[in-house]
């Protein structure tokens, strides 16, 4: 079992930059593929960025390449998602995950959630 507890959001004005955290419970954590997601209002769920397990390797989605990058500290059980060049389009509520697979993308790829932290980015 994993808890997870975002936080660090908050109102950035367009331009700006924002770092979520995610501390996790448990002391695997390092065995879990970490993602972040963002759902606004009215739309899916959709998937921002992720870390693998054991390798560290990190992948993420095309809106937010160049922008967002995401870290892990397995000493501290803690994921990051650094968000720079904040546009009014990434206003999301975001979510940390943690999944048992290697690569996933898919909201159902993942075990475990946060309850989210809002950002809202002002034009």
């Amino acid at each position: 079992q994993v808890q997870l507890v975002e936080s660090g959001g908050g109102v950035v004005q367009a331009g700006g930059s924002l770092r979520l955290s995610c501390a996790a419970s448990g002391r695997t954590f390092s065995s879990y593929t970490m993602g972040w997601f963002r759902q606004a209002p009215g739309k899916e769920r959709e998937f921002v960025v992720g870390i693998r397990r054991s390798t560290g390797g990190t992948y993420s989605a095309d809106s937010v390449k160049g922008r967002f990058s995401i870290s892990r500290d397995n000493a501290e059980n803690t994921v990051y998602l650094q968000m720079n060049s904040l546009k009014p389009e990434d206003t999301a509520v975001y979510y940390c995950a943690a999944s048992t697979r290697y690569i996933a993308t898919k909201p159902y790829d993942y075990d475990y959630w946060g309850q989210g932290t809002q950002v809202t980015v002002s034009s």
